[in-house]
């Protein structure tokens, strides 16, 4: 398979005999209607999902064909090969994997499912078993291990965090620090592991910042541009002081961010706020402190690293010797 193989289409989806924005349903795109509907259950856009598929597959691929395999795989050699897990983790992403391969398989090719995004996997399990062309399989394993092992690292992240919290009231949230092209994947991922989503883009809700608040002249007065700009659209607000706190607040903000508060300043919001916004710690939070600032009884932890720094987690592909 070459690159000229893996066209994508311009509006999105998967190439010109696909019905995708052509005012017909997601399941018609390129992939198997089966996949397509495991992946819009889990919260994705198959078409997305397939066009990132695509772009990783081209760039591995840079416009040839994969020379090695080619050279020393017969074309018609069929083999079974086995995603397993390298160290114990949570996995993300398999539905995802399984895109990738179903677009270079020029054959049919079988799946068995071991386990599934979200669960807890240990070294040396075995996560999912694919049957198909030899050279397909090989092909592809880069491109599909890339995406399986970034979201696996993230989702294990966040379990770590979503475990660190338990018992409070509050949870783990990721931010819009994530890799270009692959949030919704990333956020995805945070899910997986236990996290919650905050605002997937800059217009599905408001979050007044700093450099807002200086160009709006003070942050009530930021809140209440957004407000009535966009009076349908969520707000959140960031201060910086409990002086800020009660200006917003007393503006009317549903949700405030506290920034760089220690764990006994977020216990002075809470009393201050007794319940009138929801409110979320960012900034100083470590795995270390995260029940302390839990225990506050703020709603939110906004941990940035989930995906921004989280490893990877270990995962390998295993052809399995010819019996």
């Amino acid at each position: 398979m070459t690159t000229p193989d893996l066209p994508l289409a311009s509006n999105g989806g998967c190439g010109d005999d696909c019905a995708c924005g052509a005012g017909e349903e997601y399941l018609e795109c390129g992939l198997d209607p089966a996949l397509a509907q495991l992946l819009a259950d889990a919260g994705l856009d198959p078409v997305e999902v397939e066009d990132i598929a695509n772009v990783a597959l081209q760039e591995d691929l840079a416009g040839g064909v994969d020379v090695t395999t080619v050279a020393t795989i017969p074309e018609d050699a069929v083999a079974t090969a086995d995603f397993a897990a390298r160290e114990d983790g949570v996995v993300a992403g398999l539905r995802v994997a399984e895109a990738v391969l179903s677009i270079v398989c020029e054959d049919e090719f079988e799946v068995e499912r071991h386990v599934e995004d979200g669960d807890r996997i240990t070294a040396g399990q075995k996560l999912l078993s694919v049957t198909t062309r030899t050279r397909d399989l090989l092909t592809a394993e880069r491109s599909a291990l890339n995406i399986l092992c970034r979201l696996s690292g993230i989702a294990t992240a966040t379990r770590a965090w979503a475990d660190a919290l338990d018992g409070t009231r509050a949870q783990v949230r990721d931010t819009r620090k994530t890799t270009p092209g692959l949030r919704a994947l990333e956020k995805y991922a945070v899910r997986c592991g236990g996290g919650v989503n905050h605002r997937m883009s800059l217009s599905d809700a408001a979050l007044v910042k700093d450099n807002h608040v200086v160009a709006a002249g003070g942050v009530a007065q930021a809140f209440k541009a957004v407000r009535e700009a966009f009076p349908e659209v969520p707000i959140e607000v960031e201060v910086d002081t409990l002086h800020q706190l009660r200006e917003v607040v007393d503006a009317g903000a549903d949700l405030i961010l506290l920034d760089n508060f220690t764990p006994g300043e977020c216990e002075e919001a809470v009393a201050l706020v007794d319940g009138r916004a929801a409110l979320e710690a960012s900034g100083r939070l470590t795995l270390d402190n995260a029940a302390a600032y839990a225990n506050t009884g703020v709603d939110y932890l906004a941990v940035g690293a989930l995906t921004h720094s989280s490893p990877i987690l270990d995962i390998g592909l295993d052809l399995r010797a010819a019996e």
